[in-house]
């Protein structure tokens, strides 16, 4: 929603400002200028992504209109589910929860917690680690190790999408700079033509530079950085899986451990531990 808010205040902006000055805006269509511009910006960036990171930018596009992909509901559903299955693990064994590990949308340790549930990353990040554990794996040093190599590759991959899309947006004001260098040797081609004629010409060419930084700092650029942010939120919902994790394995009790998590969240989405205690033990009177 945010997105479509944005789109149409930049656009609407920009068009209000130009009616405020009378502009023709019939002088603004100029396909061509568009086909040079925008199959430039697609060509280039087929050129530089493998075919795995283009089909990868069409299916990130959606996340645009989702805007913040966890809300402190989400939040509070995975605080629960910690407390509930390694309340299981710390009072009947490592051994109980691994049916669960192995078919988790089968198990009501998982489903009973919808929201986090139907996160298949989180589901596998968290499965893998305990099953670890459950192997014999309780350094909780090389688990450090090996989590945060993993986040790495995570937050690499998932801000692929946002580079390239940063990359298209860095080159469209020289895109349109080249719309309106060809748009100025075709009016060259009519010199002798009276100067109404030229001006229209002249206008017409640097609508190109107009499309090129427009699209650039008044699209392309904030559909990367809307990217990166979607990204950075995928990473930091599994860092507080991460802290939890960790946070088991040192022997803390399930209270504790999800303590550790709740602290892991972001200031603006973190839940209160009045509120978390309230559910897990119930209102105070």
């Amino acid at each position: 929603m945010l997105f479509i808010i944005g789109f149409i205040t930049v656009f609407g902006s920009v068009a209000g400002g130009y009616a405020m000055h009378h502009g023709n805006f019939a002088v603004l269509w100029q396909p061509n200028e568009v086909v040079i511009i925008f199959g430039a910006a697609l060509g280039a960036m087929i050129i530089a992504n493998p075919g795995y990171l283009l089909k990868a930018i069409l299916g990130s596009l959606k996340n645009l209109l989702k805007g913040n992909p966890y809300s402190k509901a989400h939040y509070i559903d995975l605080l629960m589910f910690l407390f509930n299955i390694c309340k299981v693990m710390k009072t009947k064994g490592m051994l109980e929860v691994e049916p669960a590990l192995d078919a988790p949308e089968d198990s009501e340790l998982f489903t009973a917690y919808p929201k986090f549930a139907k996160d298949h990353h989180a589901v596998e990040f968290f499965c893998d680690y305990i099953r670890l554990v459950t192997m014999g794996m309780e350094n909780q040093y090389q688990l450090d190790d090996l989590m945060e190599k993993e986040l790495e590759i995570h937050h690499h991959a998932a801000m692929e999408a946002s580079d390239s899309v940063n990359a298209m947006a860095d080159g469209m004001p020289a895109l349109g700079i080249v719309a309106a260098v060809l748009g100025v040797i075709q009016t060259m081609g009519s010199i002798a033509e009276p100067p109404e004629i030229l001006g229209g010409l002249i206008g017409a060419a640097l609508v190109g530079t107009f499309l090129g930084i427009l699209m650039s700092y008044g699209l392309f650029g904030p559909m990367a950085t809307a990217l990166g942010k979607y990204a950075n939120e995928q990473g930091e919902y599994l860092g507080v899986l991460k802290a939890a994790i960790l946070a088991h394995v040192q022997g803390n009790a399930p209270v504790v451990t999800v303590e550790f998590a709740r602290k892991a969240i972001s200031p603006h989405l973190m839940p209160s531990f009045v509120e978390i205690d309230a559910l897990i033990n119930g209102p105070s009177e």
